[in-house]
C-alpha cells in the first residue's frame, strides 16, 4: 500500500488572492525518498478542518521550510519586528495537525520551519533572531549566492550518543546546511535533542515514544537525497510511513 504523506501548504497573496503553495522540491523528495504519494494539505486551520480525522487518514506528515516565521504569540514570545513575515493560516493548520498526527502515530519529518513548528506545537519556545543571541553564530545563508551554494554544507553538528541519528549514521558528527534565522530556545516537553551546532543551538530533535517523529533545522531534501544524512532521515521516515500504511490496510480488510 502506497503511504499517503501530507504536506501542509503555506499561504501567499497574489493579485489579492490567497494561494496555497508547497515547493516542488518537497513533493519530489517525498516521491523519491519514500515512494509515497504527497498530498498538499490546504492551510485552512482547525476551525475549518477536522485535524484528528485528517491524521487518521495520513501515514506521514512532512513539515517544510518556508519564508515565514511562527507567530511569537503561539509560544509566549515578544512582539515580532514590523518586517517579520508570518503565515497565520499555516500556523493555525500545522500546530494542531502536528499534535493530532503524534496522537495517531503518524510518521513525522519536520524540516527547518517544521522543527520550529514541532517544538512550538508541543510547548517549546523559539529564538526570533539567533544571530543576535549571545554566543550564537549567524545561521542564515547568503541569499546572493546560487542555490547549490546556499544549500551546501555549512557547519558540523554533534550527534547525541545513542540517539537515532548517531546510531543510524554510525558516527558522532555530521555536516549539514544552514539557512535559518530562527531556532529552538526552550525545548518542548516530550522532545529529546538529536544534534547540536558548534554554538550549542539545537539542530535536531526526536519525539519520545514514537516510531518516527524527527525534526531537523537543516534542509535534507535539497540538493541530494543521496547525502548520507538525508538518506538516513528519508529512509527512516519511509519505513515508518509504510508500516503505518500496511497497518491501516489490514484494519480496513478486517473491517470489510
Amino acid at each position: 500500500m502506497t503511504p499517503l504523506i501530507g504536506i501542509p501548504a503555506g499561504v501567499k497573496i497574489q493579485d489579492g488572492v490567497s494561494i496555497h503553495t508547497v515547493s516542488e522540491k518537497y513533493l519530489t523528495a517525498v516521491v523519491n525518498g519514500t515512494g509515497g504519494l504527497p498530498m498538499i494539505v490546504p492551510a485552512l486551520g482547525s476551525e475549518r478542518m477536522d485535524m484528528p480525522d485528517l491524521a487518521r487518514r495520513l501515514d506521514g506528515l512532512l513539515l517544510t521550510g518556508g519564508l515565514s516565521n511562527v507567530e511569537p504569540h503561539r509560544y509566549g514570545g515578544g512582539p515580532s519586528r514590523p518586517d517579520t513575515p508570518h503565515d497565520r493560516a499555516r500556523d493555525s493548520t500545522t500546530l494542531p495537525l502536528i499534535r493530532a498526527c503524534l496522537e495517531e502515530g503518524v510518521a513525522v519529518l519536520a524540516i527547518c520551519r517544521g522543527i520550529q513548528e514541532l517544538n512550538v506545537a508541543l510547548g517549546g519556545t523559539l529564538h526570533q533572531h539567533v544571530h543576535e543571541v549571545d554566543g550564537k553564530r549567524d545561521h542564515r545563508s547568503d541569499k546572493t549566492k546560487p542555490s547549490h551554494e546556499r544549500y551546501g554544507h555549512a557547519h558540523p553538528v554533534t550527534l547525541t550518543p545513542g540517539g537515532f541519528l548517531a546510531r543510524a549514521l554510525g558516527t558522532a558528527e555530521a555536516r549539514v546546511n544552514s539557512l535559518h534565522g530562527q531556532g529552538i530556545d526552550r525545548l518542548a516537553p516530550g522532545l529529546v535533542v538529536e544534534a547540536t551546532a558548534p554554538d550549542g543551538l539545537i539542530e535536531a530533535v526526536r519525539a519520545e515514544g514514537h516510531r518516527f517523529a524527527v525534526g531537523v533545522q537543516w534542509h535534507p531534501e535539497y540538493p541530494s537525497l543521496a547525502d548520507p544524512v538525508s538518506k538516513v532521515l528519508f529512509d527512516g521516515f519511509a519505513e515508518a510511513a509504510r508500516a503505518r500504511a500496511e497497518a491501516r490496510l489490514r484494519a480496513i480488510l478486517r473491517a470489510a
